[in-house]
């Protein structure tokens, strides 16, 4: 499916570009967040949250959702939109980050990758066969292809044959079949290694998928690592197709990234970072569990808008999160996600006016200084 992605706006001062990828469930507007929904739920909302949030597009797991419930349960409930409960796009990840972060339970092979499930340690093989035909049975509007995620730190000749091993399966990943409508992006690999990232991404682009993301990175390297990985891959992506940075989800790793053209993010933090009771806001976050906060009567952001700050104080968040009332983490997760759909939509909103470089500006200048003093943004 060719055409997917129309770009809207350049900004003047950056690569930020402002665009709307279209998809079988519906349209994405980009710059966009991605909340994740490893095993076919956003953790502590539902679909109806989602929706008036703001959530345009959420991700699933091809390797977890294959482990459980399995695809042919969810092939008998529809595919993953019916059985989900969720009619907007979804994008799935195709098992590739599992090389990684399941690596103690994993043998890489040339044709795809053996793993010892965590569930009950019984056998799954992945490759790019097997990817594509779990993402096509699934339904996903996003599919991506079948890739080898090396750690951080490996050495150049490990990230060379990571890189070798994802084109050759990128490559046969672009001959499966697809779900009707189904988009296919490539995943740029290459370790910390510019060049080779490089040729990843040309290799890539002349297989014309429908979009390309830049993966390896979030795996526990240095922030300026991390910059670098996004700044030396980014550049030789098409502008006329998507880009997706996988896995980052840092406010200010956005800013960042959105100022070199990327387009896509999806991260667990701030679904998992309600879960061990920490708040964002505007320019930081801090941890609403701890004792300061057992009488604090404000909401968990002045003047945000969101359902747990209209009604509820952080006394009563931090009480629920205390005695494990499952409400406490249903809240923050509903605040946290609404302020990252914000965030999106500001960023979105400076592209629009050409104000993007004097966004980034002002927002580093703000977080630094809530930084130094650690008081919860107004």
């Amino acid at each position: 499916m060719a055409g997917c992605y129309e770009l809207v706006k350049q900004d003047s001062g950056t690569r930020a570009r402002l665009g709307r990828v279209q998809t079988a469930h519906g349209v994405v507007d980009t710059p966009t967040f991605m909340p994740v929904g490893t095993q076919g739920t956003v953790k502590a909302v539902t679909p109806a949250d989602l929706h008036g949030l703001g959530v345009q597009i959420v991700l699933g797991n091809t390797y977890h959702l294959h482990t459980r419930p399995g695809v042919d349960i969810i092939e008998a409930c529809g595919g993953l939109h019916a059985f989900m409960g969720w009619n907007g796009p979804i994008l799935t990840d195709s098992g590739g980050y599992q090389v990684f972060s399941l690596a103690r339970l994993r043998k890489v092979r040339e044709d795809g990758v053996e793993f010892r499930s965590h569930v009950d340690g019984s056998l799954v093989f992945l490759g790019p066969h097997e990817a594509m035909q779990i993402q096509r049975r699934l339904g996903s509007d996003i599919a991506m292809v079948f890739d080898e995620c090396p750690p951080y730190p490996c050495d150049r000749k490990y990230a060379c044959q990571a890189v070798d091993k994802t084109l050759r399966w990128a490559a046969l990943c672009s001959e499966q079949p697809r779900a009707e409508g189904q988009l296919v992006f490539g995943i740029v690999q290459g370790g910390k290694y510019g060049d080779l990232r490089e040729r990843c991404a040309t290799e890539l682009v002349a297989m014309d998928f429908d979009g390309y993301a830049v993966g390896g990175v979030s795996v526990g390297e240095p922030e300026e690592v991390l910059i670098d990985g996004f700044e030396s891959t980014s550049e030789h992506l098409p502008a006329e197709k998507p880009r997706y940075l996988m896995g980052v989800g840092k406010m200010h790793q956005i800013v960042q990234a959105v100022a070199r053209g990327i387009d896509m993010f999806d991260c667990v933090i701030p679904t998992r970072f309600a879960r061990n009771g920490t708040a964002f806001t505007r320019y930081g976050r801090f941890p609403v569990k701890a004792g300061e906060y057992k009488a604090d009567t404000r909401p968990l952001e002045e003047e945000c808008e969101c359902y747990a700050c209209r009604n509820f104080s952080r006394a009563y968040i931090r009480h629920l999160l205390n005695v494990n009332e499952i409400l406490g983490v249903h809240l923050l997760t509903v605040h946290n996600l609404h302020r990252y759909m914000r965030f999106m939509e500001s960023i979105r909103a400076a592209i629009a006016a050409d104000e993007f470089a004097a966004f980034v500006q002002e927002y580093e200048q703000k977080r630094e200084l809530w930084d130094l003093s650690g008081v919860p943004a107004k």
